[in-house]
Formats: structure tokens, C-alpha cells, sequence
């Protein structure tokens, strides 16, 4: 694999040599510490299949109720959708259309755009628009904040304890999984390879 000699920090663009790497090793800047690039043997395999078990995980998430709560006798389950139109219709929409966005369409784009680009791959074929993919790809994944969704319900659940008997849905279950395997498939998700693998084909 021919990679360029010379490589710039992303967070503090000190210029230095590239280094040839062990399997799983990981070259980090001499200045600030920050991960330049890794060697991680079949990246493009792991990265596939934590990408496709996110993609059921958030099917799921999305299709089952997050919580469920009775009061008086009186069950009720929530969902995200349900979550969503609820907030829509109390005049939240702004409140709505970011919690929609940041936890619903923009880790399902993320999902998608990857298994766009490493289905092919895989198959040693590259889609049309791989590197379009690549590049929106790196501007859609930072406003994917399932994590901070997760960690709301949690405090309101606490909260909740006092006045309604709380049951935890399936859909809990999946974000908490989902959670994980995301953080999985874009660390498995290596630039290097991805890349060279693209120039391969072009």
C-alpha cells in the first residue's frame, strides 16, 4: 500500500512523515497526542458488519415504544415518532424538528451513506457518488447525538419514578445497544482504507 510521505494533523496541522504501522497500531501527532491514522486489518469487513447490525438496532428503536407508564390505573407507551408529535402538536416544533433531526434522520443518513459506500466495496466495485458519500458523510455524522436523546430519557425516567410506575420498552434496549455498535462501525470505518480502496477502483 503506497501512502504520501507527509501528513497533516487535523487538529493542530503540524506537518510530519508518515510512519509504516503494525496491525492495530495507531500513529498519533508528536505535538498534540490526536490519532493521524491506524492500521486495522479488514477494516472494511468490521466496519460493514457493525454497520449492519446499527441499521436493525435503529429499525427496531424506531419501531417499538421507549418507555411505558401507568398512573392511576392508566398505561401509556411512547415512541420517538410518538415523542416527536407529541412535541408538535404542544406548539414545540422547533424542539421537535431538532430531536427528529439529531436522533432519528441523521443516524439513519449515517447508516445509510456507509452501507452505500462499503456494500460495494465489499464487492470490489465502487456505487456512483462514493466520494460525494464520503464527503457528506463527514458532515452529517457529528449531528447524530443519540447519546445525549438516551441520556434525557434516563434523567426524566429518575424523575418520573415518583409519579408513574416506569417500564422500560424495547426500544430502550436498542438505543442503548445502537448506542455502542455506532461508535463501533465509525472507528471500524477506516479513511485510509476506505480511500485506497476507492483509488484501487477508480
Amino acid at each position: 500500500m503506497k501512502f504520501p510521505s507527509l501528513i497533516a494533523c487535523h487538529e493542530c496541522d503540524l506537518l510530519q512523515r508518515r510512519v509504516l504501522l503494525h496491525a492495530g497500531e495507531v500513529a498519533r501527532c508528536r505535538r498534540c497526542g490526536a490519532a493521524l491514522y491506524r492500521n486495522q486489518p479488514n477494516s472494511i469487513d468490521k466496519a460493514l458488519a457493525y454497520t449492519l447490525a446499527a441499521l436493525v438496532l435503529i429499525l427496531i428503536a424506531n419501531a417499538y415504544p421507549i418507555v411505558g407508564l401507568e398512573v392511576s390505573g392508566n398505561r401509556q407507551m411512547a415512541s420517538l415518532y410518538g415523542t416527536l408529535h407529541a412535541l408538535w402538536v404542544e406548539g414545540r416544533e422547533e424542539v421537535a424538528l431538532l430531536v427528529g433531526l439529531t436522533t432519528m434522520v441523521t443516524p439513519i443518513v449515517q447508516i445509510v451513506l456507509m452501507l452505500y459506500v462499503l456494500i460495494p466495496l465489499r464487492l470490489n466495485r465502487m456505487a456512483q457518488g462514493t466520494i460525494p458519500a464520503l464527503r457528506f458523510l463527514g458532515t452529517v455524522s457529528p449531528w447524530s447525538m443519540m447519546e445525549v436523546f438516551l441520556l434525557g430519557i434516563l434523567v426524566a425516567l429518575v424523575k418520573l419514578e415518583h409519579l408513574a410506575h416506569v417500564e422500560t420498552g424495547t426500544a430502550m434496549w436498542a438505543f442503548g445497544c445502537l448506542i455502542p455498535v455506532l461508535i463501533a462501525a465509525g472507528r471500524a470505518f477506516n479513511p485510509e482504507d476506505i480511500w485506497e480502496k476507492v483509488k484501487a477502483l477508480s
